[in-house]
């Protein structure tokens, strides 16, 4: 063996060594050489086992890098069978964590919480016992799945009390994309719980307290809108609490559409405008994001529901049409247009959009209160219940389904089925302020005028900000002949319609022009009804009311062409008949005093 003395500026102890072969024996006394030689060996011991090391963990980290790319192209067994190979190798948290993710994915729900449970750091870091409650979830366990996120209690605010979420490490905390916080998906999923074990309350704050913790959560916040769970002042109150980033200026904006639209019409143009406006101002956005967010199919979904709750049931319909054209699954514009073809009577479209819906849906509740609808539409209440009640079993949260139930019930005057189907509603969704109204309007029917009045003031309650609860307010005060009482909720009601009037509220326009005739302001009743015969010319109510103001006011020729006009659209109304009859005589003597015979004839108007 030669020693090679000349170093080439290495460390003094530094000995470079030539080997003919790996294992050839030394014949060189060690002696003089056994700490040199054996320093040496150590040396390249070391370096070798540091090399293998490093092979060995960029071999690994392919591998991860194999599991990340089964995982997106969707091929979960493969993930699994190299993630459970990653784990084995290094038996670090974030593989085995790795691993359960696979697990999950491929929906081996037992096997993933198994591993997950079986891991030491499963009740420490939030992030593995939150994939455990999943795989809970996923198995309908909900008592456990609660057990698993630990306890904590939550204020009627939605403040979390105890929350030990933040603790633990987090697995992927050197990503460079934002990220939803996890105490925000635990609150999520413990709602989730709670409506599913019944315990509705609960699942309110859970939720409200999950888009507290994080405004990114949209899931919370889509399941309390969606689910009738908060009223319209709640819902305003929590966006206000919500801590929008600097840079969440459009999503503030965006949550603002998505609540109930009851407000006054520049209030909700106004949230429109200043979603565009902060996306315009964004400059965190290039100007591609916001021109697709100018026609994006939510916030598109957005208006066509505000159109619908105005009574624009035409261009509400219209915008929908073309939403499905762009993109015919989106399911919040299906709900929308099926309620406008609905009021419209487009019962071709509501056969064509329940056919399809049945097909490509057909565990959804949607797709059978489409079909709903359209026996509705056509008045086959019979099949109509048969429909509601099928979506209904399918999913118990689907409020039209219940509100479309006792409407079909309803309309064949069975009061006490349709009382029952609304009270279910007005349980299920204390947000939802329809089944209460509802529920007075059934009371209406038998004349229990206090009672309905009770439940209109408690819809009004509930939705302070919704017209169509004034003019109920407003005909049951009439009915109780309180006219002062009924004219100012109906001009309250005109006061919260977004201008130029629809036909919708023809009614409340004919209402308010009766309740001035009461009170012997004749003028103003003309007015009113001429506004109602500018919205529509088919009601026989104004005609005859008109005339009757005429009448009262010894204007007989007037009176007699609006008497003709009402006997027009109903040749035998005995109440028009009457008093065209009497009116010709008055005319014709045209000095007697008609008054006394008005008087007693008033009481059939």
């Amino acid at each position: 063996m030669r020693i090679n003395t000349d170093t080439h500026g290495l460390p003094p102890n530094f000995v470079l060594f030539n080997f003919p072969s790996r294992f050839q024996t030394v014949e060189t006394p060690s002696e003089e050489l056994g700490v040199s030689i054996l320093y040496c060996s150590t040396n390249l011991t070391s370096f070798e086992l540091s090399k293998s090391m490093r092979m060995r963990e960029e071999e690994i980290e392919k591998l991860r890098g194999v599991v990340r790319d089964c995982v997106s192209k969707h091929l979960y067994s493969s993930a699994i069978f190299f993630a459970d190979k990653v784990a084995a190798f290094t038996e670090d948290p974030a593989d085995i964590y790795m691993q359960a993710q696979a697990l999950f994915l491929g929906r081996h729900f037992r096997r993933a919480f198994h591993l997950l449970n079986a891991s030491k750091i499963v009740l420490r870091d939030p992030r593995f016992r939150y994939l455990a409650a999943k795989c809970l979830e996923e198995l309908k366990e909900w008592d456990q799945c609660l057990m698993m996120l630990g306890d904590a209690k939550v204020d009627e605010h939605g403040n979390v009390l105890d929350n030990k979420d933040h603790s633990g490490m987090y697995l992927d905390k050197d990503s460079e994309d934002r990220e939803i916080n996890i105490a925000a998906a635990t609150c999520f999923l413990r709602g989730k719980a709670y409506e599913a074990l019944e315990n509705r309350t609960q699942a309110r704050l859970w939720y409200k307290a999950a888009i507290k913790a994080d405004p990114l959560c949209y899931e919370a916040l889509e399941c309390l809108i969606e689910s009738h769970m908060l009223t319209c002042d709640e819902e305003s109150s929590l966006l206000l609490s919500l801590q929008f980033g600097p840079e969440d200026g459009w999503l503030s904006s965006f949550y603002a559409c998505l609540i109930k639209k009851y407000d006054k019409e520049n209030i909700i143009e106004a949230r429109f405008k200043e979603l565009e406006r902060e996306s315009c101002n964004s400059e965190s956005y290039d100007p591609s994001f916001t021109r697709t967010l100018k026609t994006n199919t939510d916030l598109l979904a957005c208006k066509a529901e505000y159109y619908h709750q105005c009574g624009e049931y035409q261009k509400c319909f219209e915008l929908t049409s073309v939403l499905l054209e762009k993109d015919p699954f989106h399911l919040k514009s299906t709900l929308v247009h099926l309620a406008a073809a609905m009021e419209l009577g487009h019962s071709n479209e509501l056969y064509l959009m329940a056919c399809n819906l049945v097909k490509d849906y057909p565990q959804k509740a949607l797709s059978w209160f489409a079909v709903g609808c359209y026996y509705y539409c056509i008045k086959k209440y019979d099949q109509s219940r048969r429909y509601f009640s099928k979506a209904t079993s399918l999913d118990g949260t689907f409020a039209p389904a219940w509100i479309g139930y006792g409407n079909a019930y309803a309309a064949q005057e069975e009061g006490d089925q349709a009382m029952s189907a609304y009270r279910t509603g007005a349980r299920l969704f204390p947000g939802c302020h329809l089944p209460t109204l509802y529920i007075g309007m059934e009371y209406m029917r038998t004349h229990s005028f206090k009672l309905a009045e009770q439940f209109f003031v408690q819809a009004k309650t509930i939705c302070s900000s919704d017209p169509l609860v004034y003019n109920e307010l407003g005909v049951v005060a009439y009915d109780m002949k309180e006219y002062n009482k009924a004219a100012w909720w109906f001009e309250k009601t005109l006061a919260c319609i977004p201008s130029p009037l629809s036909e919708m509220w023809e009614p409340t326009v004919v209402n308010l022009a009766h309740s001035y005739r009461k009170l012997k302001m004749y003028r103003e009743a003309i007015v009113y009804y001429d506004k109602a015969l500018a919205l529509s010319t088919r009601n026989l109510s104004t005609y005859a009311g008109l005339a009757y103001t005429y009448h009262l006011q010894d204007h007989f020729t007037a009176a007699i062409i609006y008497y003709h006009k009402a006997l027009w659209l109903k040749p035998d109304d005995q109440f028009c008949t009457e008093m065209l009859s009497l009116a010709l005589m008055d005319e014709c003597q045209n000095g007697m005093d008609p008054k006394a015979d008005l008087r007693r004839s008033e009481v059939f108007l």
